[in-house]
């Protein structure tokens, strides 16, 4: 605030002890203050929060309507790839395609398949989480970008957990990648380390943290919990859209057991407005169900495992333009692909 206020004073072209208060124009050296103050304070650069970490204050949930997708991610692209003639080091990608002629299951279904591959409660749930995540990158004068991240959380039995996070992009293996890393993004070589961190031991019983149940209605009220921490959760039921969110927010903490996995199909199957779509391969090359949920300008897509239900991956997809940002309508807005 100090150093605003002294580029306040020298950009005055009235001095502070002349007998007059009439307006003038500013002088040059004025000008140069007066300039110095408002490029400082117009953000440069706006950054999506990473997913919380187990243990830290959760991050702030997007609605993801136009105002707050443009919020995503901000980058100087020129600054960051060079002159004109440099070739852009990742670029949005295609969004999934469903496999044609492929027959869509209904959620209905899925439940009995889920239920049947829990019934020996294998895999069980492990806290900590695998997730590769590619993120669109807007800038006003420059096309789109994607930065492609890996992320690993695991925890110990003496509640201490690492976090490493990858600037890789499996699409495109051995390639630079583009990342966010530092106050200058940049490229890096494939497999760039951003991060590495361990962690005390920390508790926290409160969801996300706090360890998920695996009955459906269980499930459903930790699932509030996460969707409006800070509000009155009252007695509605979770929109679609809160439920993707909170899903996400979980599955950035932990790795669901088979009995979790089958409890949350069943609450996938009773979200109004979610439809089966077909067979679609995901980014990492596994197979699954897709199910879409359109909210108007964003296309949702879940992607399950055809046998136990577990979630794949989530995209979201631009349904319509946003040419200020130089974004076409089928972009890849997020994808994100969790792994056991």
């Amino acid at each position: 605030m100090a150093d605003e206020l002294e580029l306040l004073r020298r950009a005055n072209p009235v001095p502070a002890d002349s007998p007059g208060l009439g307006d003038g124009p500013l002088d040059p050296r004025a000008e140069e203050g007066l300039r110095r103050l408002l490029d400082e304070d117009r953000p440069r650069r706006r950054v999506r929060p990473l997913p919380a970490l187990p243990g830290r204050t959760p991050r702030a949930r997007f609605v993801w309507g136009l105002a707050a997708t443009v919020v995503v991610l901000v980058i100087a692209v020129n600054a960051v790839l060079g002159g004109p003639s440099t070739q852009r080091a990742v670029a949005a990608p295609r969004p999934l395609t469903v496999h044609a002629h492929s027959k869509p299951v209904p959620l209905k279904e899925l439940v009995a398949l889920a239920d049947a591959a829990a019934a020996d409660g294998s895999p069980g749930l492990r806290k900590g989480t695998h997730v590769q995540t590619w993120s669109l990158s807007m800038s006003d004068d420059e096309q789109p970008v994607m930065l492609p991240e890996e992320r690993v959380v695991r925890w110990r039995a003496d509640a201490t957990h690492t976090e490493l996070v990858v600037a890789t992009d499996p699409n495109r293996p051995g390639r630079p990648v583009l990342t966010d890393e530092g106050d200058d993004p940049h490229e890096v070589a494939d497999g760039h380390v951003i991060s590495r961190t361990t962690y005390p031991p920390m508790w926290n019983d409160a969801p996300p943290e706090g360890t998920p149940p695996h009955t459906a209605a269980g499930l459903r009220a930790y699932l509030t919990e996460v969707a409006r921490p800070q509000v009155d959760r009252g007695t509605a039921p979770l929109s679609t859209e809160e439920l993707f969110d909170a899903v996400g927010e979980l599955l950035d903490h932990w790795t669901l057991g088979a009995r979790e996995s089958a409890a949350l199909v069943r609450l996938f199957a009773r979200a109004e407005g979610l439809r089966p779509a077909g067979d679609v391969t995901d980014r990492l090359g596994r197979p699954g169900h897709a199910y879409v949920y359109d909210t108007g300008r964003v296309r949702h897509m879940l992607i399950l495992e055809p046998r136990t239900g577990a979630v794949l991956g989530i995209e979201d997809t631009f349904t319509k333009a946003v040419p200020e940002f130089g974004v076409r309508a089928g972009a890849v807005m997020e994808y994100r692909a969790w792994m056991r």
